[in-house]
C-alpha cells in the first residue's frame, strides 16, 4: 500500500479515492503545477491535503471565504492534524505567533486569505517557513473573466516569485475555457497541466419551471417530492416570508441570512443537518462549506446571477450520489427585475466615489493612512447616517473591492480568544501573590490546551458553568489579567469587517478606469443573459446546455430533465430520434422541403408514425418552421 492510500486510511477511514484524485494527487508530489476542475463536492480539499501530509513542511492554503477556512481548519485538527488560519479581522499579535508556529512549530497547512499576501508582515516572513506546497482554492477568482473576480487573487503572482520552486495546485469547481485559459496564464504555470473530472452530474435532474405562482408551486414540488431541501431566494425579507408559508402549509421549514446572530446561523443549521427542520429558505450565505449528503431537493425562487452561481449552488443536491432534483422557478418578472439588477449592481462612478469618501470619513481616517488596519463595519448604519440606498451602497462597497481599494469581508463569527504573555513558572508567581486569581487561571488551564503558545478559542458561557457563575464575572476576570499583562484577550467578534488595502486616497487619485468598469459590467451582463437563456429555452437538454457553456461538449442528453422527459414522451429512443434529426438536417440542407417529401424519402426507414412525430417536436420547439410557400425549413 503506498503512502497517500495510508494517510487516506489513517486520518480519513477511506479505502479508495474518488475517480481523478490519485492522478491529481501524483502530479502534485511530482512538483508540477496543477489546475484541477472538479465539481462542487467533488473531493477536491484531499487533492492538497493528502499530499501535503505525505511531504516535509507547509502547504499555504489561499481561500477567500473565511467561513469554509475555519470550517477546514476544524475539521484538520479534529483529525490530530496541526493547521490554523489568518484573516482579515485578526489582532496584529494573533498574526504574528500564528506565523511563528508556522516557522517554529510542526504545523502542517496554514489557510491564508489573498489579501494577507500582500502585507509586509506575510512577505518577511514566508521566507522562513519549509513551504512543501501553495494550494489556491476558487482559483476563478483570479481571472477578470470569472464570475467572482478578486485583485487580491493577483497578490500570488508575487509568491510565485517568493518562491519559485513551489508547485501550485489551482482548484475550482466552475470555470469556462477561457477562464482556465487565464487561471494558467496568470498563476505563471510552466506547463499547461489540467485534470478535469466532468461537471455532469447524472443523478440530478435540472428542471425549470414557468408559474406566475412561485409559492402555490413550492407547496407542490415539496409534497411530491420527499427530502431534505433548500430553497434559495435573493433578499433576506424573502426567506423569512416564505418560511414562514411552508410552515403554514405545514412543511417543516426556517430561514437563513447573513443578518443573523451567529448562535441563530449555527443553531439552524445544525437544526437543518440533523434532520430536525426540513427545508431552510436561504440567501446565497448558506451552503459553503456545509456538506449535508442527502439533499433531495434545491429550488431557485429568483434567477441566480450565472449558470456558475446556479452549478454551484444547485450541486448542493444529491451529494451522496442518489437521485435528486434542481429546481429553478420562472417567470416573466425575473426577466424584468434582471434588468434592474444590472443597474443596482453597477452604479455610476461618481457615486461609489461619495460612498469611498463617506467610508473615510465614517471611520475617521485621515487622507494617506488606514492601510492594512481593519474596522469593524455596519452596513446599515453607514448607509443610513450618509443617506445612502443599502444595495446601491453594498454594490458601491463591492466595486471598491474589485478595484483593489478595500477588502470587505463576511459577517466574522470569531470566539473570544486567549494567549498567556507569561511562562508557567511566571504564572504561579502570580498565582500564589493573588489567591483571588487562582482558581479561575486553574479553570482556564483545565478547560483547554497550548495557551502558552498560541492564541486558543475559548467559550464564556461555558467558563461561567464550569465556575458556578455568570458571564459578566468571566469577562471581568479577563479584562483584570489581560490588563496585568499575564494575558491577551481578544473578546468575541462577530461584525464583518473592512480593511483599506491602499492608504485613503483623496478624490482626484481614486482611479476607477471606465473601460475596465464597463468591460466587468459587460461580463456580468453576458452571465446575466446565460441564465436567462438558460431558463427561457425548452429545446436543449438542460444537463447538455449546462455542460457546452463550461466548454464540454459531444455531451449525451441526461433523459431526465423537463426538456428530455417531453422528448421521452414521443417514444422513440434516443438513437433513433438522432438518426431521424441528422436525415431531416440533410434533407434542409440546401432548400425547404414539403412535408410530404421530406415523410416519402423516410418513411421506409423509420416509418411515417415516428417521422410525423420528430416533425411535430421540433415544430414546438423551434428548430424547423414553415416557410410563406408551406414549405419546411430549418433554423440555424
Amino acid at each position: 500500500m503506498d503512502k497517500f492510500h495510508q494517510l487516506l486510511i489513517q486520518y480519513w477511514g477511506h479505502s479508495s479515492f474518488r475517480p481523478l484524485q490519485e492522478d491529481i494527487i501524483q502530479s502534485v508530489a511530482s512538483k508540477k503545477d496543477t489546475l484541477a476542475l472538479m465539481p462542487t463536492g467533488g473531493g477536491k480539499s484531499l487533492t492538497f491535503q493528502i499530499p501535503a501530509l505525505a511531504s516535509d513542511g507547509l502547504c499555504i492554503v489561499i481561500t477567500p471565504l473565511i467561513a469554509l477556512m475555519k470550517d477546514q481548519v476544524d475539521n484538520l485538527k479534529k483529525r490530530g492534524i496541526k493547521a490554523l488560519a489568518v484573516y482579515s479581522g485578526m489582532f496584529q499579535e494573533e498574526i504574528d505567533i500564528a506565523f511563528d508556529n508556522c516557522i517554529y512549530g510542526d504545523y502542517k497547512f496554514l489557510y491564508c486569505s489573498p489579501e494577507r499576501l500582500g502585507t509586509d508582515m506575510f512577505r518577511a516572513r514566508v521566507n522562513k517557513m519549509n513551504i512543501s506546497l501553495i494550494a489556491v482554492d476558487e482559483a476563478h477568482c483570479i481571472s477578470q473573466w470569472g464570475y467572482d473576480f478578486r485583485p487580491s487573487y493577483l497578490k500570488i503572482i508575487e509568491l510565485r516569485k517568493i518562491l519559485p520552486d513551489i508547485p501550485v495546485l489551482a482548484l475550482t469547481a466552475t470555470a469556462t475555457p477561457k477562464v482556465v485559459d487565464d487561471i494558467l496564464d496568470k498563476l505563471q504555470f510552466r506547463e499547461k497541466n489540467i485534470f478535469q473530472i466532468s461537471f455532469e452530474r447524472k443523478n440530478l435532474v435540472y428542471i425549470v419551471r414557468e408559474t406566475e405562482d412561485k409559492q402555490n408551486y413550492l407547496i407542490k414540488l415539496f409534497n411530491s417530492i420527499q427530502g431534505s431541501g433548500i430553497t434559495y431566494v435573493r433578499n433576506r425579507q424573502k426567506t423569512k416570508e416564505i418560511a414562514q408559508f411552508l410552515l403554514k402549509n405545514n412543511i417543516s421549514a426556517d430561514f437563513y441570512h447573513a443578518g443573523l446572530t451567529d448562535e441563530m446561523r449555527t443553531h439552524k443549521q445544525n437544526q437543518w443537518m440533523n434532520g430536525k427542520i426540513r427545508i431552510i429558505v436561504a440567501t446565497n450565505a448558506f451552503g459553503m462549506g456545509i456538506d449535508k449528503p442527502d439533499v433531495r431537493l434545491v429550488v431557485h425562487f429568483d434567477l441566480p446571477d450565472s449558470p456558475e452561481a446556479y452549478f454551484q449552488e444547485a450541486g448542493r443536491g444529491g451529494r451522496d450520489e442518489k437521485k435528486a432534483h434542481a429546481v429553478l422557478l420562472f417567470n416573466n418578472s425575473d426577466k424584468l427585475s434582471a434588468g434592474k439588477r444590472i443597474e443596482t449592481n453597477f452604479p455610476e462612478i461618481k457615486t461609489i466615489k461619495s460612498v469611498y469618501n463617506a467610508l473615510g470619513n465614517y471611520f475617521q481616517i485621515p487622507y494617506g493612512a488606514g492601510k492594512h488596519i481593519a474596522y469593524d463595519f455596519n452596513l446599515i448604519e453607514f448607509a443610513s447616517n450618509y443617506k445612502f440606498n443599502i444595495h446601491t451602497t453594498y454594490s458601491s462597497l463591492k466595486v471598491l473591492e474589485q478595484e483593489g481599494y478595500i477588502e470587505l469581508t463576511d459577517d466574522l463569527n470569531n470566539p473570544a480568544k486567549v494567549h498567556f504573555l507569561v511562562s508557567r513558572d511566571d504564572l504561579y508567581k502570580f498565582q500564589v501573590s493573588n489567591l483571588a486569581f487562582d482558581d479561575f487561571i486553574k479553570l482556564l488551564l483545565r478547560s483547554y490546551e497550548g495557551l502558552f503558545t498560541n492564541y486558543v478559542n475559548i467559550d464564556e458561557n461555558l467558563l461561567a458553568k464550569r465556575a458556578g457563575t455568570n458571564q459578566e464575572n468571566i469577562y471581568k476576570y479577563l479584562t483584570k489579567l489581560a490588563s496585568s499583562k499575564i494575558l491577551s484577550y481578544i473578546p468575541r467578534k462577530t461584525n464583518p469587517v473592512i480593511v483599506f488595502t491602499e492608504e485613503r486616497l483623496e478624490d482626484k487619485a481614486l482611479h476607477i478606469t471606465y473601460e475596465e468598469y464597463t468591460g466587468r459590467r459587460n461580463r456580468y451582463v453576458e452571465k446575466l443573459e446565460a441564465m436567462l437563456h438558460y431558463a427561457s429555452t425548452h429545446n436543449k437538454c438542460r444537463s447538455q446546455m449546462l455542460l457546452s457553456y463550461f466548454g464540454e461538449k459531444d455531451t449525451y442528453r441526461c433523459g431526465q430533465c423537463d426538456v428530455c422527459q417531453k422528448r421521452n414522451e414521443l417514444d422513440i429512443s434516443k438513437y433513433e430520434f438522432d438518426l431521424i434529426i441528422e436525415a431531416f438536417k440533410i434533407e434542409m440542407n440546401n432548400s425547404p422541403v414539403s412535408l410530404q417529401s421530406l415523410v416519402d424519402k423516410n418513411s421506409q426507414r423509420f416509418g411515417e408514425e415516428k417521422l410525423l412525430k420528430v416533425i411535430h417536436w421540433l415544430l414546438d420547439n423551434g428548430k424547423i418552421y414553415y416557410n410563406d410557400e408551406n414549405n419546411l425549413f430549418w433554423k440555424n
